[in-house]
């Protein structure tokens, strides 16, 4: 990603999210670093048993991650100034749980294809998440399309054009709410 001078930003807190392979992580970390914002990677905050049941390619249940959840809404409540999560956050009532413990959380997600996330998850050595459990990630998938306070950008676009979506967007959320810039 290009470095862009830091702009401050007025306590934001952001979630991007998106399925396994989509660049979460990466896009989080620009937009961090542009804002001088904490990064949060939600996948360091998963359970032990978790991410066990990860690396053997069993599928996460939502009682798995109400707890996960949970943490990492009270980690971008206690975050005094901006903070940006990556997490995958699937499902509305995921989304929903860390809105309530994060009033006027945004969130950033980011739209793949599944072959697409297939290959790039495939192509990665050494993390938590196999290949293999890619599908189940569609399956649980409830795009925020529609939803209030989100942005939708492509996995398609490269991750210099989606740091700038993501900051145009930032700066007139107020009178361009989900919409693209």
């Amino acid at each position: 990603m290009t470095v862009l001078p830091q702009r401050r930003n007025r306590a934001v807190k952001l979630v991007v999210i998106g399925v396994a392979g989509c660049g979460k992580s990466t896009l989080a970390a620009g937009i961090a670093d542009a804002l001088g914002a904490e990064m949060i990677e939600g996948d360091a905050h998963h359970l032990p048993a978790s991410r066990d049941k990860m690396s053997r390619g069993i599928a996460l249940q939502d009682s798995d991650r109400e707890p996960w959840l949970d943490r990492l809404g009270a980690l971008l409540a206690a975050r005094p100034g901006a903070a940006i999560l990556a997490c995958s956050a699937l499902k509305l009532r995921y989304r929903d749980r860390l809105r309530a413990a994060v009033p006027g959380l945004r969130f950033l997600f980011i739209e793949i294809e599944q072959a697409e996330a297939a290959r790039r998850v495939g192509a990665r050595s050494g993390h938590l998440f196999p290949a293999a459990l890619v599908a189940s990630q569609f399956e649980a998938l409830e795009a925020p399309h529609g939803e209030a306070g989100v942005l939708i950008v492509a996995a398609t676009l490269s991750p210099d054009a989606q740091l700038e979506a993501a900051l145009r967007w930032l700066g007139t959320a107020g009178s361009h709410d989900g919409a693209p810039p």
